[in-house]
């Protein structure tokens, strides 16, 4: 997957969101009657984007709501961004004069101003795009959209702690399922880092690919409803490590499902 289609999940401080402007009152009714609203701060680029995510934004819904459920918020904000920099701002708050050089590949970002999941209370959340998104192809685009979307409808239902390879396998699972994997079993040695999912460039490219195939895998092998559980299990408010909810919920234990994907699909 190429860099400038992955996207960093971050929850942004509570005065970078505060400080945003209202967001434009211009709904479409999509999926389980959820409410999206479109917030262009982009100029004719963003006006253009956020076209295209109307027209995608009802199968993403339909994407997710197929792997996660529908219980989740009904409630859609996406905002086009105009420049590199506000984008940094509205996705981790970089101050003026900051480095917004990590955000450089960065396509897409799904944010919340606060986050509760012992309640399952995400306040405040928002689809931010960098203003790069508007020359996606309309395939990469609506992969980026529906992996964020993904974060938006777990957000609540996935603690800040929680191991970042199977946030964002899962999230890409669901934006692009089916797909052969894109690196040969050789290169599987290890489940990526945070570290690997937050440097920028190839490195980060090979990170997302790596978790996605691992979540490809666990699909393949035990069934779509088993990694959704695993993620509950292994991510969830009250979750337990992975060490222990791969063994709880596929019946194996992690170094041996670790073996088993980095042979797949021999």
């Amino acid at each position: 997957m190429l860099a400038a289609l992955l996207a960093v999940e971050l929850i942004a401080a509570a005065l970078v969101l505060a400080a945003a402007p209202p967001v434009a009152d211009t709904p479409l009714i999509v999926g389980d009657h959820r409410s999206v609203v479109l917030d262009n701060r982009g100029g004719p680029g963003g006006a253009e984007l956020l076209v295209r995510v109307a027209a995608d934004i009802g199968a993403a819904v339909e994407a997710v709501e197929a792997f996660w459920g529908t219980d989740w918020s009904h409630r859609i904000e996406v905002t086009a961004t105009g420049s590199e920099r506000q984008f940094a701002a509205l996705a981790g708050g970089v101050a003026d004069g900051g480095d917004v050089s990590q955000w450089a590949d960065v396509a897409a970002v799904a944010v919340a101003e606060r986050v509760d999941p012992e309640r399952r209370s995400a306040i405040g959340q928002r689809i931010v795009f960098a203003p790069g998104a508007e020359a996606m192809t309309t395939p990469a685009l609506r992969i980026v959209l529906t992996h964020e979307l993904f974060h938006y409808a777990a957000r609540a239902d996935t603690a800040v702690d929680a191991p970042r390879w199977l946030t964002e396998g899962v999230a890409d699972f669901v934006a692009r399922p089916g797909r052969a994997p894109a690196q040969a079993a050789a290169t599987r040695a290890a489940l990526p880092s945070d570290a690997d999912l937050a440097a920028p460039g190839p490195r980060r490219a090979q990170a997302y690919d790596r978790a996605w195939e691992f979540a490809q895998f666990v699909a393949a092998r035990f069934g779509t409803d088993k990694l959704r559980e695993l993620y509950l299990t292994a991510c969830g408010p009250a979750h337990v490590d992975p060490a222990v909810a791969v063994p709880l919920v596929l019946g194996i234990d992690l170094p041996g499902l670790l073996a088993g994907w980095q042979q797949w699909p021999g």
